[in-house]
């Protein structure tokens, strides 16, 4: 990602086709990833897959799952507004992020 923050902590969603849930389940898996966005400063952000937790409703589930990147249907941004990590700014006062680009690169 290539973004622009104001120091605050933001997560990244991705969201898959229902492959760990039960049988005849149809809601998406939710993996969650902390992006933490420098003040007033372009960053070149990277998570790897493997930083992505599988969260339901927004807690983490223990589970030893690995994120199927060919199951993703939908990625988004969201801005912690409590329960985030200590230390940084959290709640829901004004905030902005500038988002310029989303890239997935193949690692091998």
């Amino acid at each position: 990602m290539w973004v622009k923050g104001d120091g605050r902590c933001y997560v990244s969603l991705i969201w898959t086709e229902n492959w760990m849930g039960a049988p005849g389940a149809t809601d998406p898996n939710t993996w969650q990833a902390f992006v933490f966005a420098p003040q007033d400063e372009w960053s070149v952000i990277k998570i790897p897959l493997a930083r992505y937790l599988p969260t339901w409703k927004g807690k983490i589930v223990e589970s030893d799952a690995e994120m199927s990147a060919a199951c993703v249907t939908v990625m988004g941004l969201s801005l912690t507004a409590e329960g985030g990590p200590e230390g940084r700014e959290q709640g829901p006062e004004p905030f902005r992020l500038e988002l310029d680009w989303i890239k997935a690169l193949r690692v091998t």
